[in-house]
């Protein structure tokens, strides 16, 4: 499906402008994430875990609000098994799992609580699963470096990296920006990993689609620059990348609208991920090869000359 027809779009004339607008803003977000500060979860802090069995199945928000009439704020409330089970995960906050319980039957009277199971999950284990996560996600950018360099060449594989490094970080910043506003609950999280992971893998297969369409233009298009044989392969890819986008795009608003608290921060994020991967894609992955390759070719002239 085609949605435009032979577009000519000059993406590579603004590279520059494009590029330099995104090391700063990469370069503030850098900055901002440890003044902001960061608000981790339960997975990677610690904290109390409860499954809970109503009489017949309820609102969470029920169970949410009996919580926040604690002083607990930021509890983590969803099905679990049966229609009528809930976990409830919490940070560590001082209050016993039994007083937590104990307000949650107060608040609901009408409807029996039963309280099947409690985990403590200690700040220590918390901490090494924190790091395990990250070491995890640094791996899975080199095993993408390592992909993108052995399918392609080494240069697509550091545009790639560095379109990688550029969405996580403003996809991060922005959602602790969100999160200390207050217009939702953004913790660092094993779901806010998934989705970082997500967007890290649709990011590689966006622009690996734009990449390979430049490899062979490199080859029908002989004789071009490498910014002409760029600008062609992304505009001949731009109606795929459109759709994508928006098929995506559809989903994650629907899921932002409908998919409740706890579906919110990771419909968010992907959101966040999605667009900045699609703009990386276009011009910091491709970018970076366009300035590798020809720092290459000017060597390669310097070398032939000397000979000469």
């Amino acid at each position: 499906m085609q949605i435009f027809h032979n577009p000519n779009i000059n993406f590579v004339g603004y590279r520059k402008m494009f590029l330099r607008a995104s090391i700063i803003i990469t370069i503030i977000g850098i900055i901002l994430i440890p003044t902001i500060g960061m608000d981790f979860g339960i997975d990677f802090e610690g904290g109390t875990e409860m499954i809970t069995e109503f009489a017949k199945p309820i609102n969470t928000e029920r169970i949410r609000d009996a919580v926040i009439g604690l002083g607990i704020e930021g509890a983590e409330i969803k099905s679990f098994g049966g229609d009528n089970q809930y976990i409830i995960r919490i940070k560590h906050s001082g209050t016993p799992a039994s007083t937590i319980a104990e307000a949650i039957d107060k608040a609901i009277p009408d409807i029996d609580m039963k309280l099947i199971k409690v985990d403590e999950i200690g700040a220590k284990i918390g901490a090494e699963t924190r790091n395990q996560a990250f070491i995890a996600m640094g791996l899975a950018m080199l095993g993408l470096l390592i992909y993108i360099a052995f399918r392609f060449e080494f240069v697509y594989g550091v545009g790639a990296v560095f379109a990688i490094l550029h969405d996580i970080i403003i996809t991060f910043v922005i959602s602790l920006i969100i999160h200390r506003l207050g217009v939702t609950q953004i913790e660092i999280n094993q779901t806010f990993l998934a989705a970082i992971l997500t967007v890290i893998g649709y990011s590689i297969n966006d622009t690996v689609i734009i990449f390979d369409r430049i490899r062979e233009n490199m080859v029908v298009m002989k004789g071009k620059t490498i910014s002409d044989i760029t600008n062609a392969s992304i505009n001949e890819t731009l109606s795929r990348t459109v759709i994508t986008v928006l098929t995506v795009v559809i989903v994650l608003v629907v899921l932002i609208i409908l998919g409740g608290p706890v579906l919110l921060p990771f419909a968010i994020v992907m959101l966040l991920g999605v667009v900045f991967g699609t703009y990386s894609s276009i011009y910091i992955a491709s970018n970076v090869v366009i300035i590798l390759h020809e720092r290459k070719d000017r060597a390669a002239l310097a070398t032939a000359t000397k000979k000469a």
